[in-house]
């Protein structure tokens, strides 16, 4: 089964605004196919720039969500498990980028290796569970909100902790409840 792990910078606040993504897909014999874009973001506002680095000046030229769609959903096809650090916050992304885009999401579980990272914490000593802190536990380099070295991270992450005895089962994430709508 193919793995697909992926992190998501966003320019502000609103679960839509993707300004950058990174994915990494992997299998069972660790080869590693990559992809990274920056995305142009719905609003010319980047209040996240003293996290990620991104300005306006560098996203509003690039293609927005749904222009990169094709490329993005091309990459997750046939994966069988999506892989993040912090894994609510990438899913809540995906599904409002696919919404505001007017794609379906794809409908792949997610795992979650800081739920991961967090039913390990006292085996492995870890004084917190962010990304940083595991991925300097576990030797992953990590150059810190870039997206793809985030999901590389991430996937480093996943590997380990399925290493040490976890199963995908211990970080999956439950489904998203489906939202009412009015009639």
């Amino acid at each position: 089964m193919d793995i697909v792990a992926l992190d998501f910078e966003t320019s502000g606040y609103a679960p839509d605004s993707a300004c950058s993504l990174g994915m990494v897909r992997f299998g069972g014999d660790g080869a590693a196919a990559t992809w990274h874009h920056l995305i142009r973001p719905p609003s010319r506002r980047v209040c996240f720039t003293h996290i990620h680095g991104l300005t306006w000046g560098m996203l509003r030229d690039q293609p927005s969500f749904a222009e990169l769609w094709d490329e993005i959903g091309g990459f997750m096809a046939g994966a069988g498990l999506l892989v993040a650090h912090n894994a609510p916050f990438d899913r809540a992304v995906l599904e409002a980028s696919c919404a505001a885009a007017g794609v379906h999401a794809p409908g792949i579980p997610f795992a979650c290796t800081l739920r991961g990272a967090r039913l390990m914490k006292r085996q492995l000593g870890l004084p917190d569970c962010r990304l940083d802190t595991v991925c300097a536990h576990f030797g992953i380099p990590l150059d810190h909100h870039q997206a793809l070295s985030d999901a590389l991270g991430a996937a480093g992450i996943y590997r380990r902790l399925r290493g040490l005895g976890l199963t995908d089962h211990d970080m999956l994430l439950r489904p998203c409840p489906k939202r009412l709508t009015a009639v």
